[in-house]
């Protein structure tokens, strides 16, 4: 493998990827997958263990920048954990507190402290546990179960809600789910969940340190599920966990692709630079065991739990500590059972204690407590302006947006616009066209339609359909439209009212596929709210955002039409529809063949309060508040072309009326001011298709 070139590998996968598109040998519907499979192979291509020591130490110098940037950093200074006591249980052993604490301004998690009677007399080794996705997250009895065996073993607990989950919810109930549009809802700001859930963790760790009875220089972390995930991530990154325990969750990246996976375990981009072996490897020489179920999903299965355990165990043997790594495989579905449990005590107790060989320790009796006894805020008692995750990720958006103001001279927007579109291009993944070939097979003519096929990138075959040519050959054509719908098949957009009116009024009307949707969606993508929620996570792992692919499909749509008609005609008009309309502004900004960007009762802003609701996953890109700029500044940067906002819905749906709508776009309208091009912004606040005079007006 060392002998081969990057480029060499990635061109001999790409080149399997033509072959197999050419030959159809991929279902539709599963073409989106494989093109996904393929694109993770090519840049894992080069993966292979750490040579020596040195290597590890440069990797791991750069594997830590990495994750911080795809988390989105973390506060410079850490803001006060201003701990509050709510209540106390006493039990035979130990008492458990019921705790909150500030992780970010504003922001409280809940915690339950499990202390041994032991502490009172002497310092005491801490675990932190971490929930997972079980309902009732710390207060489950699954949850629970480890903690009392963890503080009858003589260690100081504490057990957290992450993020979003048991009290840390939209709503005061418990059993809440925290991943999908409630989840994505931080993407924009760049501050994706499982981010921020490391962070916490890390702010847990701070606490302990803080607590008379810990031995704060031997505090392990351990979790199931989710949580596991989140051990694996915060036991990598933060060095003062000394034994670190993930369950039933470690795998491999590649096999998350294919699999329907929680928000709080993406990182975006993860693929490009590492895979699991060298997070996990993070922590090799501080006591790292996995646990792996026989009976669990394939992407937590023994068997690719092992392939990442052989890097881990690899990196452990070239810091000198070979016996500080082990793969527990208990005969389990997925769980955090008591075999599970029994090995995680003796594994804890060798590197924490320091006794022991680390075999597993006997759970001692254990009784769990009713779940609503053990919440800070018991019932409907939490305050009403907790801070959920929505409004984190509003409070968070308005920073970011609060100083940016138009500037006062279009030679400073000139470069500033240059800047922010190299900024738009990067966090969409590069949206420059990546094919050779513009057909794959010859046209097709039903009646009043031509249907193009066209590769627009290896791996990814797609249709064209176009209506009102002329019988000229070139077809000579003066306005081409070109319709967006990512709810709708291609078919049903063509023949509907919109192309029916554009084709009465001149314009020849062109409707693409885009990958993954229509014929091309995903069986089972939609999950909670998301409608394409697999293949939208599956493309954050990569670090191609679906909006980007869109984006890089909508291009090579006119490459293709170009070669069809010759040439383009001078007005060039792309229409997107509900949720395509952040797609065709992002478009039309990074291509300067459309003269004109229309939308359609879309997506006004990515600043919400509340879980996006009757949007999709894939719009959701991460940091593009932070590096372009909300909608309104998306934009501002077509300016001075055309740009017609048709209506516009909130985050959480709702249509925007009145004056609200032109407040949203008020960037926009002075950019285009400055340009001297006002009347080519235009607002409907109405929503009603669009009609050429009305624009004009």
């Amino acid at each position: 493998m060392r002998s081969y070139s990057w480029l060499l590998i990635v061109s001999i996968v790409l080149s399997l990827i033509e072959q197999a598109s050419a030959q159809d040998s991929v279902p539709p519907e599963k073409q989106f997958l494989a093109f996904i499979k393929a694109q993770a192979a090519a840049l894992r291509a080069n993966d292979r263990s750490p040579a020596d020591k040195a290597e590890w130490q440069q990797r791991r110098t750069k594997l830590r920048e990495n994750l911080l940037k795809a988390w989105g950093g973390f506060p410079e200074t850490p803001c006060e954990l201003a701990p509050r006591k709510l209540g106390e249980i006493q039990r035979d052993g130990y008492r458990i507190e019921k705790l909150i604490l500030q992780t970010r301004p504003g922001v409280w998690m809940t915690a339950n402290a499990y202390v041994p009677d032991k502490a009172k007399t002497e310092k005491v080794p801490a675990i932190l546990h971490v929930h997972g996705h079980w309902a009732g997250a710390k207060q489950d009895r699954v949850v629970q179960s480890r903690c009392i065996g963890s503080v009858n073993h003589g260690f100081f607990v504490l057990v957290v809600d992450a993020f979003g989950a048991g009290e840390r919810g939209l709503g005061k109930k418990l059993g809440e789910y925290h991943g999908e549009m409630t989840g994505a809802t931080l993407f924009p700001i760049g501050l994706p969940l499982s981010g921020l859930q490391v962070y916490e963790n890390m702010r847990a760790v701070d606490y302990l340190q803080t607590r008379p009875e810990v031995d704060g220089k031997h505090i392990g972390i351990t979790g199931a599920s989710g949580g596991g995930n989140q051990t694996m991530y915060a036991g990598a990154f933060d060095e003062r966990f000394g034994c670190v325990v993930p369950t039933c969750s470690v795998g491999t990246y590649d096999a998350y692709l294919g699999a329907a996976c929680c928000m709080c375990e993406v990182v975006p981009g993860a693929v490009r630079f590492t895979e699991e072996g060298d997070v996990l490897g993070l922590a090799a020489g501080r006591g790292a065991m996995i646990t792996s179920a026989t009976r669990d999903a394939f992407q937590f299965s023994v068997g690719e739990a092992q392939k990442t355990f052989v890097r881990v165990e690899s990196i452990a043997k070239l810091l000198g500590k070979p016996d500080g790594v082990k793969h527990t495989i208990i005969d389990s579905g997925h769980d955090y059972n008591q075999p599970m449990r029994e090995a995680m005590y003796g594994w804890m107790t060798r590197h924490l204690k320091g006794t022991g060989d680390g075999s597993p320790l006997p759970d001692p009796e254990i009784k769990t407590e009713e779940p609503e006894s053990l919440r800070c805020f018991p019932g409907d008692s939490r305050p009403d302006d907790y801070m959920t995750i929505p409004r984190f990720a509003g409070v968070e958006a308005r920073k970011l947006l609060e100083n940016r103001k138009a500037p006062d001279s279009l030679d400073v927007w000139k470069i500033e616009k240059t800047v922010r579109l190299k900024a738009l291009d990067e966090v969409l993944g590069g949206t420059t066209p990546r094919a050779t070939k513009t057909t794959s097979s010859p046209e097709l003519t039903e009646g009043e339609t031509v249907t193009l096929s066209f590769e627009s990138e290896p791996g990814i075959s797609l249709l064209v359909k176009l209506r009102g040519l002329s019988e000229a050959s070139p077809p000579k054509i003066k306005r081409l439209a070109v319709l967006l719908d990512l709810e709708q098949s291609s078919d049903k957009t063509l023949g509907g009212d919109q192309a029916n009116k554009l084709l009465a009024d001149g314009w020849a009307v062109a409707v693409p596929e885009l990958r993954a949707t229509g014929r091309l969606a995903l069986p089972s993508d939609k999950i909670g709210n998301a409608p394409d929620h697999n293949s939208a996570e599956w493309s954050l792992w990569i670090g191609r955002p679906l909006l980007g692919q869109w984006a890089s499909d909508v291009r090579r749509v006119f490459d293709v039409l170009s070669g069809r008609l010759a040439k383009l005609p001078p007005e060039v008009m792309v229409v997107g529809n509900s949720t395509a309309g952040s797609l065709a502004l992002c478009a039309a900004a990074l291509d300067e063949r459309i003269t004109h960007a229309v939308t359609i009762n879309s997506l006004a802003s990515y600043v919400t309060d509340e879980p996006y609701r009757n949007q999709r996953l894939g719009l959701m890109v991460p940091g593009i508040l932070r590096e372009v700029g909300d909608i309104s500044h998306i934009a501002s940067l077509i300016a001075p072309r055309k740009v017609t906002i048709m209506g516009g819905v909130t985050g959480g749906g709702q249509s925007i009326h009145g004056d609200d709508l032109p407040r949203q776009f008020r960037f926009a309208r002075e950019v285009f001011s400055l340009h001297g091009t006002s009347p080519q912004f235009q607002i409907k606040t109405d929503g009603i298709f669009f009609d050429e005079s009305a624009s004009q007006r």
